[in-house]
Parts: structure tokens; C-alpha cells; sequence
């Protein structure tokens, strides 16, 4: 039940700015930033012309939570479609990519889609983080790197319809990490080709 509150507490609070500048920056170097937020939307198909939502923020152990709830049918029903899209500060670590792949392939009525702000511990080319993004895609999830915080920013901030004004580096910065996602990416994308291209031998 505390699990509970606490989450629909989440839900109900919006970010403040400052807060959210300073965890979603997109920079490379990102010291400092020891926590993980995440923005999330959760959208279910009711009936076939119609869809709820919930939408609000986590911070930390977001994953944990998020499918302790699921788990426990506060946010999941088996009958229904669900649609749940992240907007994540640091990409999800090998461990958080396991169970949230597990949980996926338990629950084919989920589609996640995962934007990132910036890549958790994905530098070196053997990286279990790397591995874990890997992982994800083979379960069907949809991870990109956030390349406008506009959404995010007018969703789940506080701005008092302050206009969202860039950060220097913001584009450069989002093109560098779409590259890097993407070569990670790619190389799941590269064994299939090649296993088909056997096949057909």
C-alpha cells in the first residue's frame, strides 16, 4: 500500500524546472547526476475507441516500482492493451534491462517505448549496459534518445507556460548519443542479417 501511495503520489506532482534541466541535460560528461528520473505515460485501451492514461514521474528506483504495480494489477490488467512510453535521464542498466525484458516477454499486451536523455555506463564496447539495450530491443522495445525535451518540458514540468528555452549543446549533443545508441543497436541488427544470409545458404 506505501508502494502505492508513493507512486500515485509521484504521478501527481510535476517537476520542478531547475530539476529538470539539471537531470536531463543531455551532456556526455554528467557528473554529479546520481539519480535517474523517469517520466512516464501509460496508456490503456479501454474499449476499442477508447483509451485512459496516467502520466507523471518516477525518480530512482523507478523500475522496481513501476513493475511491482504492474505485478500487482494497480496499473495492469491482462484483458487490456497497454501502451507505456519512458522518458528516461539515464538509459537503463543491465540489471533494469533484464527484468523489465523479462517482464515483457511475460506480457505481450505491453508495448514500451524507451527515449533517453543520456547512456548509463555504455563507453566501453563490452559494456553490460550495452548488452542489456541489446536486450531490450530483442523484446521489442522501441529506444531512441530524446531529441526535443519540447513534450517532456510542456508534460510533466512545472512551467507555468513559461516557453522551454535550449541548453547549449542540446542538438549537437542529442545527434552524438543517437549515433552512439545507434551503433550499439546495430550490431543486434547486423547478427539478424547475417543469420538470415546463412539461412539462405
Amino acid at each position: 500500500l506505501d508502494t502505492m501511495k508513493t507512486y500515485f503520489l509521484c504521478l501527481s506532482v510535476l517537476l520542478a524546472q531547475n530539476k529538470f534541466i539539471y537531470h536531463y541535460k543531455n551532456m556526455r560528461w554528467a557528473k554529479g547526476r546520481h539519480e535517474t528520473y523517469l517520466c512516464i505515460v501509460v496508456k490503456r485501451r479501454v474499449r476499442p475507441n477508447s483509451l485512459s492514461f496516467d502520466f507523471g514521474h518516477l525518480r530512482n528506483r523507478h523500475l522496481v516500482l513501476f513493475l511491482r504495480l504492474m505485478e500487482a494489477g494497480a496499473l495492469y490488467s491482462v484483458g487490456l492493451c497497454y501502451s507505456v512510453t519512458w522518458f528516461c535521464s539515464w538509459s537503463p542498466c543491465s540489471d533494469c534491462s533484464y527484468r523489465l525484458a523479462q517482464f515483457l516477454s511475460q506480457n505481450p499486451n505491453l508495448r514500451l517505448r524507451i527515449y533517453v536523455s543520456r547512456l548509463y555506463f555504455c563507453d566501453p564496447e563490452d559494456s553490460s549496459a550495452r548488452e542489456g539495450l541489446r536486450m531490450l530491443q530483442r523484446a521489442g522495445v522501441q529506444i531512441t534518445t530524446i531529441s526535443t525535451v519540447v513534450y517532456c518540458w510542456q508534460t510533466f514540468v512545472a512551467c507555468r507556460q513559461r516557453v522551454f528555452k535550449a541548453w547549449d549543446g542540446l542538438h549537437q549533443n542529442s545527434v552524438q548519443l543517437a549515433r552512439k545508441l545507434n551503433d550499439i543497436l546495430q550490431l543486434f541488427i547486423s547478427h539478424i542479417a547475417n543469420d538470415k544470409q546463412l539461412n539462405k545458404t
